[in-house]
């Protein structure tokens, strides 16, 4: 059974760095591209960031540009989101997919091309 297993998160003050990660178990994803996504309370979820199978291509929403960072250890099978510089704003439940097709990206800003969800990592972020 595939289950994706997001961590890193916490309680920090704005300004501060975090490191989520999203681990996956039960189905090797190296080539398959991966993405970030986040929920606030009484909000749609909405993208974050991506990146291609290799790693070689990255993309984010303009409100994280310069601020958050996207990687992927395909040999341990996991996807990275550094955020730096965080902001009260930046508080929201975070959650990491794959992809539904491997190696060519669909549209990277839409959820619907992403599939096998992890349960999210709470970021709350204090002023």
């Amino acid at each position: 059974q595939v289950q994706l297993v997001e961590s890193g998160g916490g309680l920090v003050q704005a300004g501060g760095s975090l490191r989520l990660s999203c681990a996956a178990f039960g189905r090797t994803f190296s080539n398959y591209p991966a993405g970030w996504f986040l929920q606030a309370p009484g909000k749609e979820r909405e993208f974050v960031a991506a990146i291609s199978w290799s790693g070689g291509s990255t993309y984010y929403a303009d409100s994280v540009k310069g601020r958050f960072s996207i990687s992927r250890d395909n040999a341990k099978n996991t996807v990275y989101l550094q955020i730096n510089s965080l902001k009260p704003e930046d508080t929201a439940v975070y959650y990491c997919a794959f992809q539904k097709r491997p190696v060519d990206m669909g549209n990277y800003y839409d959820e619907k091309q992403y599939d096998n969800w992890g349960q999210g990592t709470q970021v709350t972020v204090s002023s």
